[in-house]
């Protein structure tokens, strides 16, 4: 036996099955992460591009979605890569340290997009609530500092969960029936007594969970009330417009995370488990970018202008 706080750590290898029970389907599913990687970097790096190039984009909410395109950026660069080599070695093994550095990175972006999810609920908040003080309030400063908070905050969370597994003992070889380092298959391939850490992760898990997604809910059951005061259809139908995109994403990005959570963890649920975390972990951060570029009338102007050459300063 091996213990990751004596120094050892470089001696414990983790093996992630991935998909290997699926073998007929491994050059398929190559294919698909492939495409869908690409299309995700793409995707996103145009829309960071779009959005920094454009002065007419030059606002909180362009600046929040900008973050958020990077993070997801970051967040399909940690996870699919490895995925596409574990379809086409044989070796599906990964150190005990870079799987603590990949799950880092993974929490961080995951805990940083849900802060952010957040921090653009509040800003069409104030947005359509109070229009008014919007150049006020939404401040160039404030923005910074929401965002600056989104990271922080994400970092800390990853550093507390990467913490809670250096303190645990592992064998030399553990399996990890997922096709990344994902916290709660490391977390119980340990044979340490974790009673008390569950407790404290747990309470972390559902922190985050519940102040996002209340922040969220608030800040449109408040803009559902304005625009359902509003006398014009036209208004409303501008303001609902306005949320659209952000409301999607939110949608699919919580509906995946609660799924994959209330899935029975049984040996018969593992595909669908495996199946909702390629969801929301390499599907989603390419939705995110087409959701706003689709339903966005600014940036499918933008995207016009640049195929056909014509000036973005207008």
């Amino acid at each position: 036996m091996m213990t990751a706080n004596q120094n050892k750590s470089s001696e414990i290898i983790f093996i992630l099955l991935g998909f290997s029970d699926c073998p007929d389907l491994k050059e398929f599913l190559f294919l698909l992460f492939l495409v869908i990687y690409v299309v995700t970097v793409v995707g996103n790096l145009m829309m960071i591009l779009i959005i920094r190039i454009t002065p007419k984009l030059h606002t909180p909410m362009y600046f929040f979605l900008s973050n958020l395109s990077f993070v997801d950026f970051c967040y399909s660069t940690t996870i699919t890569p490895k995925l596409l080599e574990i379809l086409i070695v044989e070796d599906r093994s990964i150190s005990f340290l870079s799987c603590i550095a990949q799950l880092f990175l993974v929490t961080t972006c995951v805990v940083t997009d849900a802060v952010l999810l957040a921090v653009m609920a509040y800003d069409r908040f104030v947005a359509i609530c109070n229009p008014l003080l919007y150049t006020v309030t939404m401040s160039r400063k404030l923005c910074i500092l929401l965002v600056a908070v989104a990271y922080s905050w994400g970092i800390i969370s990853s550093m507390t969960l990467i913490y809670s597994l250096l303190v645990l003992s592992f064998c030399r070889t553990n399996i990890i029936n997922n096709f990344f380092c994902e916290y709660s298959a490391i977390f119980a391939a340990s044979f340490s007594d974790k009673k008390f850490i569950e407790i404290i992760l747990f309470g972390l898990a559902n922190f985050n969970t519940f102040c996002t997604l209340l922040t969220i809910l608030t800040s449109y059951v408040f803009i559902l009330f304005t625009i359902m005061k509003m006398p014009s259809i036209s208004g409303r139908q501008k303001a609902f417009s306005t949320c659209a995109s952000h409301f999607t994403a939110v949608i699919i990005f919580y509906g995946a995370i609660l799924f994959l959570y209330c899935v029975p963890n049984s040996k018969s649920s593992w595909l669908l488990i495996r199946v909702s975390t390629v969801f929301y972990s390499v599907v989603i951060p390419m939705l995110n970018p087409l959701i706003y570029s689709l339903r966005n009338k600014d940036v499918k102007e933008t995207v016009k202008k640049l195929i056909g050459g014509s000036s973005l300063a207008q």
